[in-house]
C-alpha cells in the first residue's frame, strides 16, 4: 500500500527550504594576496630608505619603488576583497593534460637523471656535448622517437648558446674536450 504524496507540508512545519549551494572558498587567493601585500610593504619600507636625487631631476629615484609598492598592495587587497565574494580564477583551457591524473614520476624521474648527468659532465664533456645530450635525453624521456633528429637539434642549440654566451657575451662556458675546437 503506497501513502498518498502531500504537497503542502504538515501543520506545524515550515516548508523546505532549496538548499543553497556551497560557496568554495580558494584559500591560495588568500595566500597570493597576503603575499602581495607583504611584498608591496616591503618595498615601500625600503624606498624610505633611498636619497633624494638632484634638484633638477624631475623623477627622483624613490618615486618608481612608490609606484610599485603601492600597485603590489593595492593588488593584495582586491585580490582579497575578489576572493572574499567568490570570484575564483578561470580553468585554462588551453593545456591538453587531465589535471584529474596523478604525477608520472618515472617520467620526471627520468628528467631528474638527465639534468644530473648534465651536471655531472659538463666540466669534463663540454656544454656543446652535454647539452646536445641533455636535449636529446629529455625529448626521449618526454616520447620523441627520432634520436637522429633530436641530436641534430640539441647540437645545434648547443653550439649555438655556446657561441652566444662566450663570443657574443662573453660569458665563458666549459668547452670540455672540445676546447681548442670551438
Amino acid at each position: 500500500m503506497t501513502t498518498p504524496r502531500r504537497s503542502s507540508p504538515p501543520s506545524g512545519e515550515s516548508p523546505a527550504k532549496p538548499t543553497e549551494p556551497t560557496r568554495l572558498v580558494d584559500k591560495a587567493q588568500y595566500g597570493l594576496a597576503a603575499f602581495l601585500v607583504l611584498a608591496g610593504g616591503y618595498v615601500l619600507l625600503d624606498a624610505v630608505g633611498l636619497d633624494k636625487g638632484f634638484a633638477d631631476q624631475p623623477v627622483q629615484p624613490y618615486t618608481l619603488p612608490y609606484v610599485v609598492g603601492g600597485a603590489l598592495v593595492l593588488l593584495g587587497v582586491l585580490l582579497a576583497i575578489a576572493t572574499a565574494r567568490g570570484d575564483r580564477p578561470e580553468a585554462e583551457e588551453g593545456e591538453d593534460i587531465d589535471l584529474t591524473q596523478g604525477t608520472d614520476v618515472r617520467t620526471v624521474g627520468l628528467l631528474a637523471l638527465v639534468l644530473v648527468a648534465n651536471i655531472a659532465l659538463i666540466d669534463l664533456l663540454g656544454w656543446a656535448i652535454t647539452g646536445a645530450l641533455l636535449f636529446a635525453g629529455a625529448a626521449v624521456v618526454l616520447g620523441s622517437r627520432n634520436w637522429v633528429r633530436d641530436l641534430a637539434v640539441g647540437v645545434a642549440l648547443s653550439v649555438g648558446s655556446w657561441y652566444g654566451f662566450y663570443v657574443g657575451l662573453g660569458i665563458p662556458i666549459p668547452a670540455g674536450i672540445l676546447d681548442g675546437v670551438l
